[in-house]
């Protein structure tokens, strides 16, 4: 169990903003802290990481105390088990793909976890290549692989995906979920995307303004209402047509794309780019908005 409170007065867009959060995640679970840019997101990564200092509060990680501030308790960053991702690489130009994750061990530890991260997000075939000869998405499997070097007790991801175009976005979801399984990781992600967060995470926290105003299982706290169904399906709307007395609303579903009948108060309540949830219920398609 990772148990965070964190309070820490900060400068927003539009002043001073306090922000004052309480989590409580389960180890192995991957939760989301979701909220408009300036809600503080990144701010409470970097306090679990050490980087910034807060106000008042706690981090027990595991049983382990990083941080009470009232006991004058902190860990410097490099005593606190975190891998952290960047939207932006952070790679060393001058080495090549797998002297960049040798650089990243730990004095002592067994090399074996290069060459297994290497096989595990398939960067064989890029070992020995620099990250400037390197697209945008290897070189982020690459900052993947080496944020788990040193085998974090949590893996912290800010936004690394957002610079990313689809098809290369969802490929590494599904790395970060296979790596999230495979090494039993504690994942705390960062994003705005809200169909990234319903596919990838167990939890999510929505922040506004530095406080957490909702918490639960993605599809609760992003649907207008309860959705029950054999599958629920999340894409973006991508064109509404009346047809007759019909409309029928298209929805991009990852890469395909499903045309789903709404009835007249529903259309008038969805526009294109709106974020759904397409269910299925006694054989009936049901499309829901979600809320962001």
């Amino acid at each position: 169990m990772i148990e965070i409170a964190l309070q820490k007065e900060l400068t927003a867009a539009d002043g001073i903003m306090k922000l004052d959060v309480d989590l409580r995640i389960q180890q192995g679970h991957l939760v989301t802290l979701f909220g408009d840019s300036g809600a503080g997101k990144t701010s409470i990564l970097r306090m679990i990481a050490g980087l910034m200092i807060p106000d008042d509060g706690q981090i027990n990680v595991n049983g382990s105390n990083w941080m009470d501030v009232k006991k004058g308790i902190s860990l410097k960053p490099q005593q606190r088990r975190v891998g952290f991702l960047f939207q932006n690489y952070a790679l060393f130009p001058n080495m090549t793909v797998q002297e960049n994750l040798t650089y990243a061990l730990e004095k002592g530890q067994d090399k074996k976890i290069v060459d297994e991260l290497i096989e595990t997000i398939e960067l064989g075939d890029l070992q020995n290549r620099k990250p400037g000869t390197l697209s945008g998405g290897q070189n982020q499997r690459v900052a993947l692989a080496r944020a788990l070097v040193r085998k974090p007790e949590i893996l912290m991801l800010d936004e690394p995906l957002s610079a990313l175009d689809t098809k290369m976005r969802m490929k590494l979801q599904d790395f970060i979920l296979t790596v999230h399984k495979r090494y039993n990781l504690t994942t705390i992600l960062v994003s705005h995307d809200a169909n990234e967060v319903i596919k990838m995470s167990d939890e999510v926290f929505f922040l506004e303004g530095g406080k957490i105003i909702k918490h639960g299982k993605p599809v609760d706290v992003f649907a207008s209402k309860r959705v029950s169904g054999k599958f629920q399906l999340f894409g973006e709307i991508i064109n509404i047509e009346k047809q007759d007395i019909i409309y029928v609303v298209t929805v991009l579903i990852g890469a395909n794309i499903v045309k789903v009948i709404a009835d007249e108060s529903e259309a008038d309540s969805m526009s294109i780019g709106d974020k759904v949830i397409v269910a299925s219920k006694a054989f009936n398609p049901l499309i829901r908005k979600i809320e962001e």
